[in-house]
């Protein structure tokens, strides 16, 4: 019967808790977060660095 009274116990924390950290979060507006970081641009493809030309991994390199 402990068992049972400690795991409602700690359930219902867990429930407070995050209902008060959903509070937490709407009031500092954290959850716009994630829209605009979505409509940030992506990089281009030319901003990453070229690879060198290695010749061994080319497929007319294994055929020889």
């Amino acid at each position: 019967m402990n068992v049972l009274v400690l795991q409602v116990f700690v359930s219902l924390m867990l429930v407070a808790s995050s209902v008060l950290l959903f509070v937490y979060s709407m009031r500092h507006r954290d959850h716009e977060q994630a829209d605009r970081l979505a409509l940030f641009p992506l990089e281009e493809d030319s901003a990453r660095p070229a690879r060198p030309s290695d010749e061994r991994t080319s497929p007319s390199a294994s055929q020889e």
